[in-house]
């Protein structure tokens, strides 16, 4: 094992409590949960994992570093993430008279896309992960550890927020418009957080 289990075991619930503070993903996946119920909720909180962990493997290849001491290409990464966002929050709007975009893979897709344009992500395993690393061991399986874990916790805790969004939304009969247009509204305001460098 690449880490000792001591090390692991003091990383397990310093991650779950950083997973449990409401954030960017979290509030992404309450905004496909308020769109398209649980299912989507569920399904975007998978991107958003698979997103974290690539990451963490960028990181522990060491191109994280290198990203991250380029303020340009985090600005370009940043950019690019924010217009996404709005032209999902667009896409929305666009499309709320023929009801939501209902295909599995968007959700998913859209949670990928979102987390590895938000450069704020990878600053924050950069600046947590490595306290809980043996420099004097290979880095890359260390880091791919420590961002499964993070990833699964993460799937998990906004998945259920999600969830929890979509369920209020399927006890609200008649809201389907207004708890569109607060979606939208969410990854407007996501939008505006990453174009202003609010937290990951």
């Amino acid at each position: 094992m690449p880490i000792e289990l001591v090390v692991l075991l003091t990383f397990i619930p310093a991650s779950l409590a950083l997973n449990l503070t409401p954030g960017a993903d979290m509030m992404f996946c309450a905004g496909q949960g308020l769109r398209a119920g649980p299912g989507a909720a569920w399904r975007a909180s998978g991107g958003v994992a698979l997103g974290g962990l690539i990451h963490a493997t960028v990181a522990g290849l060491g191109v994280g570093g290198l990203v991250a001491a380029h303020p340009g290409a985090l600005l370009a990464i940043r950019w690019i993430g924010a217009g996404y966002l709005l032209w999902m929050a667009w896409q929305i709007l666009r499309a709320e008279a023929s009801g939501p975009d209902l295909r599995p893979a968007r959700p998913f897709r859209d949670g990928l896309l979102v987390n590895l344009t938000n450069p704020k992500v990878i600053l924050f395993i950069l600046a947590f992960v490595p306290q809980f690393v043996d420099a004097s061991a290979p880095l890359l399986p260390q880091f791919l550890v420590f961002g499964a874990v993070l990833s699964a916790g993460g799937f998990v805790v906004n998945g259920l927020a999600g969830a929890l969004a979509g369920v209020a939304r399927a006890r609200m009969p008649g809201t389907g418009p207004w708890l569109r247009r607060l979606s939208a509204g969410i990854f407007a305001a996501l939008a505006l957080r990453l174009m202003l460098g609010g937290r990951a």
